[in-house]
């Protein structure tokens, strides 16, 4: 198992994140591609002190930048993690 504070790298709060943590009481992360959902799982849990129940991962990849032109690049590839917490428990965000 690795280091929990190498697992998250930081919370994504977007319109569809508020909206998840209103209606079904899930948080979502920005995690490191080569974790996986146990490592996450464990990670939220004894960072923040609460039970979780369900765990999903999304991995995007990068998105190509200044196609047109021989010095191409890329934007990084990064995984999202959307963690569904017990009924009861929270995290606060301020």
């Amino acid at each position: 198992m690795r280091d929990i504070y190498s697992v998250i790298d930081t919370i994504r709060l977007s319109e569809k994140a508020t909206l998840l943590q209103e209606e079904n009481n899930e948080y979502v992360f920005k995690v490191a591609r080569n974790s996986n959902k146990l490592e996450v799982k464990r990670a939220v849990e004894q960072l923040f002190g609460v039970k979780v129940t369900d765990v999903r991962t999304c991995n995007y990849g990068g998105k190509m930048k200044r196609e047109r032109r021989p010095d191409a690049g890329k934007t990084a590839q990064w995984k999202k993690a959307f963690v569904r917490l017990k009924d009861g428990d929270s995290i606060d965000l301020v």
